[in-house]
């Protein structure tokens, strides 16, 4: 089985506003559906769980009927951080899930995620354990400890920018999250980085900079952006393909009346 767990626990304050971000509504639909449909669309993806923040189940619940999102089975309560947040959905997996079952870690404020990059995460996971969804850094990277100032570069060759989703193998990402319990790692940013407090070794998979995580008032702004863009060039498609589909049964119809005045 592959799960995806979707990490819906923060508040996002960053964004201003008194809804938390993967509740706000862009062209009149959460932020959350829009990643929920990614999933629900993809035909690897047999099941979803939200961790979700804390008064918003419910609401959860019914945006899910509302926009007809069928896999998510299970909703559970988020925590006081993303690794608490993961750690309690991956718990609460352990009656549905094998220790060879992939489940899929992603954001729900990363609404572009693509098929590809979920089929690649997928893919990695299966063959190594682990798929961390990654592009390389474009932009040039220096050490600072002021935030004002800075005298160390990083080569961008030897730096990868990790996103979500991340897919693991279930046994190992729920041992993971139990050891690091254990071991007093309680505040890690992602799975990834509690893995390699672990010493942990894990693999990359595909990511793209379009999928970006919703934590701005811009980056709000960046989202509309390339949605807009996307569905206009979706409508372009289907509008192509209906003036070919018309096309073709206009030459059927004269050559269906060619044969009918030929024969008189």
């Amino acid at each position: 089985m592959k799960v995806a767990l979707i990490l819906a626990g923060g508040s996002g304050t960053r964004t201003e506003q008194s809804v938390p971000k993967q509740f706000l509504s862009i062209y009149d639909k959460p932020i959350i559906i829009y990643t929920l449909e990614a999933f629900e669309r993809h035909p690897e993806v047999d099941a979803i769980i939200v961790s979700c923040i804390s008064g918003w189940k419910e609401v959860l619940a019914g945006y899910a009927r509302a926009y007809n999102i069928t896999k998510l089975r299970w909703i559970v309560d988020g925590g006081e951080n993303g690794q608490a947040s993961a750690r309690n959905a991956l718990i609460a997996l352990e009656s549905e899930c094998d220790e060879d079952d992939i489940v899929i870690i992603h954001d729900a404020v990363r609404p572009m995620i693509s098929g590809e990059i979920i089929s690649d995460a997928i893919l990695k996971a299966k063959q190594y354990g682990s798929g961390l969804s990654a592009v390389r850094c474009q932009e040039t990277i220096m050490r600072t400890k002021d935030g004002e100032t800075g005298r160390d570069g990083i080569n961008r060759e030897d730096i990868m920018r990790v996103q979500t989703p991340q897919a693991y193998q279930y046994g190992k990402v729920l041992w993971a999250h139990k050891e690091a319990l254990r071991r007093g790692i309680t505040n890690a940013v992602y799975t990834n980085t509690l893995m390699l407090e672990l010493g942990e070794e894990l693999h990359f998979s595909y990511g793209s900079n379009k999928n970006i995580k919703i934590t701005t008032l811009e980056d709000i702004d960046m989202f509309k952006a390339m949605y807009a863009t996307k569905r206009d060039a979706w409508l372009k498609s289907k509008t192509e393909e209906i003036g070919k589909k018309i096309k073709y049964m206009l030459h059927g119809l004269r050559c269906l009346l060619m044969k009918n005045i030929l024969k008189r």
